[in-house]
């Protein structure tokens, strides 16, 4: 059964940190009243192993995987994880899943990367095991084109875009249709000088450029070459980015529920390291979820 998410989560890289910095983590997000944490799978933690270590130590926060690989692990295996992390743990499992990019599939794990529809058609094919309740799984897709957004419609209880804009998610709105989870990840950055800023959401977007999955889609939804050169124009990193006061962070944020989005996962963009300046975001925009 899918969890009922707020208006508004947590992303956050867990790879970056260490048993006690992710308990520090967990209790700083649920003590703000987040009503979800949403977590990658990289080069780190094994993806439903550090779910349910999540889930261990928090009492009400939803921990959303965005994204289990599929080339990590087999449908038989997905559908017995989220199947356990749900059972132990009061449904606050939500299990996204992702194709992941070339070079994570075939550099690392050896894999041969497929036509990214195709495959995730297969792959749910396999966890589903040819049930007809798949609208009620708590389980989403990670969808930026149109071919992905509709079987993310189909076949699952929605999607989990990633480096969008609002007009994406008023495109992705309309793919999925009503009745459909739409939860948008959002960089953030509590900094008002734009040269900081700039600098810091450069850094953060360095490792994304590269990736075809997601140069694809920002020249999709209106993006140019010239805006993905040199590590991004301004226009370009500002759209990626949200910075400056809280007041203007939220105003990007609510674009994204304005065009359909039921539920934004705010990811703090900071320098390396620096803890603090992602607790005060947190802090800073905890108070966005009730207005």
């Amino acid at each position: 059964m899918m969890r009922t998410l707020g208006r508004v989560g947590v992303w956050y890289s867990i790879d970056r940190l260490d048993e006690a910095e992710i308990r520090q983590l967990l209790g700083r997000v649920e003590d703000l009243g987040y009503s979800a944490l949403w977590y990658p799978e990289a080069l780190g933690y094994e993806s439903l192993s550090i779910a349910s270590f999540m889930l261990a130590n928090t009492k009400k926060l939803i921990i959303g995987s965005s994204i289990a690989n599929i080339y990590a692990r087999d449908p038989f295996t997905s559908r017995r994880g989220l199947r356990t992390l749900s059972r132990l743990y009061d449904d606050r499992f939500i299990l996204g899943l992702g194709v992941s990019h070339v070079p994570l599939v075939e550099g690392v794990r050896g894999h041969v990367y497929e036509k990214p529809v195709a495959a995730m058609r297969r792959y749910l094919d396999g966890v589903y095991d040819d049930r007809r309740d798949t609208a009620e799984w708590p389980l989403v897709i990670a969808a930026l084109g149109p071919m992905m957004l509709k079987l993310a419609g189909e076949r699952s209880a929605g999607a989990v875009p990633y480096n969008v804009t609002p007009e994406h998610t008023r495109t992705a709105r309309a793919i999925l249709g009503p009745g459909k989870l739409l939860a948008v990840e959002q960089k953030v950055c509590l900094e008002t000088d734009a040269t900081v800023a700039r600098g810091l959401a450069r850094h953060e977007l360095a490792r994304y450029m590269t990736l075809p999955n997601y140069r694809n889609n920002w020249l999709r939804i209106g993006f140019t070459e010239a805006d993905l050169a040199d590590g991004g124009s301004d226009r370009f990193l500002d759209a990626m980015v949200l910075w400056g006061e809280p007041a203007q962070i939220a105003q990007g944020l609510r674009a994204h529920l304005e065009a359909g989005a039921d539920h934004v996962c705010i990811q703090p963009v900071h320098a390396d390291g620096d803890v603090e300046g992602r607790d005060r975001t947190l802090t800073a925009l905890a108070t966005f979820q009730g207005s």
